[in-house]
């Protein structure tokens, strides 16, 4: 027999709008973070702002739990039902509205594929440059409830900077609508910066405006090998002082990642015949009618007559910078390479990594001889990710072993524990390690101002 709750959601919401029990696919029992699957007590997929604050307001009332859903691609546990909750899945709720290419906006549902929007960016001769590799499955909601960042956050910024205005429903119901689309806009609080990077904690994001940028109309891409992390550094200072706005990426990878995954995708081309201490990819967009390619290499000539860069691959054409790009978006490979993983996105000072990795894969050694330990990541921007697989512990990883590892040295290195992934369930109990107790206070406030039956997205942040 259906609960008084379940009767009442069934009707105050359109047909085929809500999912009962063992009828929800499992695929939203839960997201990529590696926790079990809970199957939440209903599914909800709204199509329109008004069908969100009806199912909101009335788990609000009834003190039953919410769970907000984007493309499930979040690894911290974010979105991760409730037992005995609703789990709300926003992927109806998708489309491109409106771009005012005047303006340089567009306005979006909150459940569009960040693909689509760079696809119809692209298509009106504009340019949206937050990029992931889960591109084609994450939704722009979740970006913004996780401040998502990418590859090309060196020259744009975060997602909050790609921001202009929001639509939200909060836990009571309450719709604000506030799609402002002017940069200039400082008319009291801004409001949008609390829902975004806030995971679903404070606010449902049903609706976006975005702000566009031209599109480049050249693109270089060069893979470097470099004697070791000093280098890099030496590589990185150059590259913003020689290209730059136009370096539009910096990725560094160590050999643990390049040999493990050239070894394990017979697909994927090894940059170099020669072994290097340390790899960078490194983007220069722009708009120069003579292209990006001529200027990188002279920047990349003079580091090498110096020993800074010991060897350079250079994209000729676009399909060699797909190929470059390749080895750095094949972290998606992880379960056909390595099986289980345990994975970081933590930051760092950047002059720092180099021996936040050095120390990563020694400790991590010296209690599993047999580990990998994978490291690379957004070095321009204080980003790195770590990637550990104890292959003789096969399925059942030693993960709260290995994150109490980590974030400690994290903690030790004055860095973050979550850079773009959020704190979700996953990084709860080492929130200490990187905000102080008077920040984790205040944003209990917050959370308790807004929310104050704890409806909306409990047990995850705090």
């Amino acid at each position: 027999m259906p609960t008084t709750f379940e009767l009442e959601l069934q009707s105050a919401l359109p047909d085929n709008t809500v999912t009962f029990g063992e009828a929800i696919e499992s695929k939203y029992w839960h997201d990529w973070s590696g926790l079990a699957p809970v199957q939440p007590l209903a599914l909800v997929r709204p199509r329109t702002t008004q069908d969100v604050s009806i199912a909101m307001a009335l788990c609000n009332e009834r003190r039953i739990a919410l769970v907000p859903q984007g493309g499930l691609t979040g690894l911290a546990g974010g979105a991760q039902p409730v037992a005995g909750g609703v789990a709300m899945s926003l992927e109806r709720m998708s489309g491109v509205e409106e771009i005012d290419a005047v303006m340089g906006t567009m306005t979006v549902l909150a459940g569009t594929r960040l693909s689509e929007i760079q696809d119809a960016a692209e298509a009106a001769g504009l340019y949206f440059p937050l990029d992931l590799g889960a591109r084609g499955s994450c939704s722009i909601g979740g970006n913004l409830s996780t401040n998502a960042g990418g590859n090309r956050v060196i020259r744009y910024g975060m997602a909050r900077d790609q921001v202009l205005g929001l639509e939200y429903v909060l836990p009571d119901g309450t719709i604000v609508s506030s799609l402002n689309k002017m940069i200039k806009n400082n008319a009291g609080y801004d409001l949008k910066q609390l829902f975004i990077g806030s995971e679903g904690t404070l606010g449902i994001i049903t609706r976006v405006v975005l702000r566009l940028q031209a599109k480049p109309i050249s693109v270089a891409t060069a893979m470097c090998g470099c004697p070791d992390y000093e280098a890099v550094l030496t590589l990185l200072k150059t590259a913003r002082a020689k290209l730059g706005p136009s370096l539009s990426a910096f990725e560094v990878m160590w050999p643990s990642f390049v040999d493990c995954m050239t070894n394990g995708l017979p697909q994927l081309r090894k940059p170099f015949a020669e072994a290097h201490g340390v790899y960078v990819l490194i983007e220069a967009s722009g708009f120069r009618e003579e292209g990006e390619s001529a200027h990188l290499e002279a920047c990349l000539s003079t580091l090498l007559e110096d020993g800074v860069v010991n060897d350079v691959v250079i994209g000729a054409s676009e399909r060699d910078a797909k190929e470059l790009w390749a080895l750095r978006d094949s972290v998606s490979e992880y379960p056909k390479v390595l099986g289980a993983v345990i994975g970081f996105d933590i930051g760092l000072p950047t002059t720092l990594m180099g021996e936040a990795v050095d120390r990563v894969q020694r400790e991590v050694k010296a209690q599993w001889p047999d580990a990998h330990v994978l490291c690379y990541g957004h070095i321009g921007d204080s980003n790195l990710h770590v990637v550990v697989n104890v292959p003789s512990a096969g399925a059942h990883q030693p993960h709260s072993e290995v994150d109490a590892l980590v974030y400690e040295l994290v903690r030790s290195m004055g860095g973050t524990i979550s850079a773009e992934h959020g704190i979700g369930l996953v990084k709860k109990p080492f929130l200490s390690f990187t905000r102080s107790p008077e920040e984790i206070a205040l944003m209990q406030r917050i959370k308790a101002a807004l929310d104050p039956h704890n409806v909306l997205n409990p047990g995850k942040v705090f």
